[in-house]
């Protein structure tokens, strides 16, 4: 059998074009090496266990990167996945918003903070230091867009911050104090005061915003000014007192008075009246200054008058003017009281100088302690805030500032003992100025033919609040009255005055009205009208005196000075007597009565001095009784008897007619007495 013959291959002539096959044109080595293997290389490694106190775990480590690396494939898959949906896979990386919770019902939104804000409350009284955190959590709820919700956070904070702020002030802590090694309990403490510290200035800035956006809304307004004057008057030693003082100052640089206003006032004085070291009283009453000063004055007499209020009336003693305070002197003289010697030095070791030292200062820390209130300190606060007072006082009456003059001068005379002597002559040569000025414009009103009963009452007022204030200044010093002649002191112009001003008096319908400021109510019980807009009623006593009442003030301090009886001349008390009586005549019941009573009170003192007047056979002068003249020793009183009292008898009025039997009751027993010796 023959072999078969091995095939040949054919091949393709040279240069005679064929068609290449397709794979031929593969790069098929390149495609394995780029195929992805399998295998143990893709495998993870095993990781090396932990030991804990449960046992042998896993690291958390890997666990966590194991948990990030499914999760990334898992959002490969989920991103293939979506080829074959609708959506297109630019739409699947936008972010997706997330959706608004729905806003609850107002009345179910009150509901639920109520509770929310009782429940935190109670945990933050409960245990403050555990707790102190979710202060947080009030703030946040006072953020609401719910105007109720804000003023029942706002009042939940207040109660809450009261409840648990010490009774000392916070320091903030500086960068040494928290590289510092502390104890645990320590720094529980200081992580609880830093954030009742950080938690109350928050709030407090939050009130003083509220506050100032008043326009916005009025009812969140009046309740963050109610806040702040409560924080002032509860807690004034603690932080923030400043801010707090400032927003109650703001909303007194007004002229018209309000609820909000009112409520300012009322804070002031109770921190004037408990205020024991004076700190807090002194921040007052600088601000208070610096923004009547910055206002022009232009603010409500109300706001003046908390002056009245300080502690320094009662406790300060010493002298002082706009610049200076005066110490304990001997004698009038000026010299200083003599100081004891100091004892003869004792020697003592360098152990025991050590041991003292030591001592002093332990003592020292005790006191700080202790909250003790330095006398000293106390004193030193207390001449601070007579001066800035002062400094009031003194540029309202330099400036003329109509509305105010009547508390000025009401606070003067409060302040009379405290004023230094070397400042008393300027005092009553501007009250003469204040005068003069009155009775300027009352003449200039008459020759116009303008003349306003509103207008001449207020001068008259004025008039008679600068003699009250006159005579209440000397009576307050009596070193001054001592001295009065050396500083060349003129009282007979205010006494002149006060003589020439008797008669018109006796005509002014309005003489039993206090001054038509804004009060609600005087003394008498009759309605005054209120500045426009005021709805509050401001309780004080002072400038709403009636005329009567000054009138009567002014004269018992002429007529009756409590230094000595021989210091009122016969010729002054006759002619004032006449004037009464003849006043008398036309005053209401009730100012006749009382002017009846001052009558008796002065023939009593000074009996045997005016006896003659009620005697036509006993006269010292001759000539005609000038009522009318400029000077009272001018007026020959003397030549007249006072025939006033026979009219007296027939008035309609008892009590005036019991008045009058009782001064010639007194008259009558004078006149026996001496026929009898």
């Amino acid at each position: 059998m023959a072999e078969p013959t091995a095939k040949r291959r054919r091949l393709s002539p040279t240069g005679v074009s064929a068609a290449v096959p397709g794979f031929a044109k593969w790069n098929i080595e390149q495609d394995y090496e780029n195929r992805p293997r399998k295998g143990k290389k893709n495998e993870k490694a095993e990781k090396l266990l932990v030991k804990t106190a449960e046992g042998w775990t896993k690291n958390e480590r890997h666990v966590e990167a194991d948990q990030a690396a499914a999760g990334k494939e898992d959002d490969a898959d989920s991103f293939l996945a979506s080829d074959d949906e609708q959506d297109s896979g630019v739409a699947d990386l936008e972010p997706k918003p997330e959706p608004a919770k729905p806003r609850l019902p107002p009345k179910e939104e009150i509901r639920q903070a109520k509770e929310d804000l009782a429940r935190i409350a109670g945990h933050v009284s409960e245990d403050p230091e555990e707790n102190i955190a979710q202060l947080g959590q009030l703030a946040q709820i006072a953020e609401s867009d719910n105007v109720t919700v804000k003023k029942l956070a706002l009042g939940t904070q207040l109660a809450v911050y009261k409840d648990i702020i010490p009774g000392y002030r916070i320091r903030a802590l500086g960068k040494d104090d928290l590289a510092a090694k502390t104890s645990k309990d320590v720094r529980k403490l200081r992580t609880f005061e830093q954030g009742l510290l950080g938690g109350y200035k928050e709030y407090v800035k939050r009130l003083g915003k509220l506050a100032a956006n008043g326009k916005g809304d009025a009812q969140l307004a009046s309740m963050a000014v109610a806040c702040a004057a409560n924080l002032l008057t509860s807690v004034p030693h603690f932080n923030c007192r400043n801010e707090l003082v400032a927003l109650v100052v703001k909303k007194l640089s007004s002229r018209n008075i309000s609820a909000e206003t009112h409520k300012c006032i009322e804070a002031l004085e109770q921190l004037f009246r408990d205020d024991e070291d004076g700190h807090a009283s002194l921040e007052a009453v600088g601000q208070l200054t610096k923004m009547m000063k910055g206002k022009g004055y232009m603010v409500h007499e109300s706001v003046l008058n908390t002056f009245l209020h300080l502690r320094l009336l009662s406790e300060f003693a010493h002298k002082a003017s706009t610049n200076r305070i005066d110490k304990d002197t001997d004698d009038a003289d000026g010299k200083r009281a003599a100081q004891p010697k100091k004892p003869q030095r004792e020697f003592r070791t360098k152990r025991e100088r050590k041991v003292m030292k030591e001592r002093k200062e332990v003592a020292k820390e005790m006191k700080e302690a202790d909250a003790v209130v330095s006398y000293e300190e106390r004193d030193k606060n207390q001449a601070e805030m007579l001066k800035l007072v002062f400094v009031a006082y003194f540029r309202i009456l330099k400036a003329r500032t109509q509305h105010l003059m009547g508390a000025v001068l009401e606070g003067l005379a409060k302040y009379s003992h405290l004023i230094n002597q070397d400042f008393f002559g300027d005092i009553l040569e501007a009250l003469k100025d204040l005068i003069n000025d009155a009775e300027a414009s009352l003449l200039v009103d008459a020759e116009e033919g303008e003349l306003d009963l509103t207008t001449q009452r207020n001068a008259t007022r004025e008039s008679l609040l600068c003699i009250i204030t006159a005579f209440a200044l000397l009576q307050g010093q009596q070193d001054v009255a001592k001295s009065a002649n050396s500083l060349h002191l003129d009282l007979n112009f205010f006494i002149t005055h006060l003589y020439r001003t008797l008669l018109p008096l006796a005509l002014n319908p309005d003489i039993e009205l206090s001054a038509k400021a804004t009060h609600l109510q005087d003394p008498n019980g009759l309605p005054l009208p209120t500045t426009a807009g005021s709805s509050a009623k401001v309780d004080t006593k002072v400038n709403v005196a009636t005329t009567t009442v000054l009138l009567l003030r002014s004269l018992h301090s002429t007529l009756l000075p409590p230094t000595s009886t021989k210091s009122v001349p016969p010729i002054r008390l006759a002619a004032f007597i006449h004037q009464l009586m003849t006043l008398s005549l036309h005053l209401p019941p009730k100012s006749a009565r009382a002017t009846l009573a001052l009558l008796n009170q002065v023939t009593k003192t000074h009996a045997r001095k005016v006896a003659p007047l009620w005697s036509t056979e006993e006269r010292r002068g001759d000539g005609v009784f000038a009522p009318e003249g400029k000077q009272v020793e001018a007026s020959n009183p003397f030549a007249k008897s006072v025939w006033e009292g026979e009219l007296l008898r027939w008035h309609f009025d008892p009590g005036v007619r019991e008045g009058v039997r009782g001064i010639e009751a007194i008259v009558k027993a004078e006149m026996g007495a001496t026929d009898g010796r």
